[in-house]
């Protein structure tokens, strides 16, 4: 099972990474916090600290287009933020 689906990218999480070595990651729905800390530890080779899990609850959009009003729906995840050990870091832009 793949645990770690991908980094969450954003303006909060990055403030986050640098100021309190906190990174994001969206995970699959099933995974608890040991297991996430394990695929963390495995893919990036850092030592984790702390995970906190949340299920981030899903959002219906509505767009105005040419078409007309188009809705939709965001389904909802899992997000997972893992804290480091200090010193270390993850580089989430090095496999761009």
């Amino acid at each position: 099972m793949n645990i770690l689906i991908k980094p969450i990218i954003t303006e909060k999480a990055t403030a986050q990474s640098e100021d309190l070595n906190v990174f994001a990651f969206q995970v699959a729905r099933s995974a608890n916090k040991v297991e996430i800390k394990k695929a963390i530890e495995a893919f990036y080779g850092v030592s984790v600290e702390t995970v906190r899990t949340a299920i981030v609850p899903a959002k219906f959009q509505t767009k105005q287009t040419k078409a007309g009003l188009v809705r939709g729906r965001k389904s909802a995840y899992k997000k997972a933020m893992v804290q480091v050990a200090s010193g270390e870091t993850i580089d989430l832009y090095g496999n761009i």
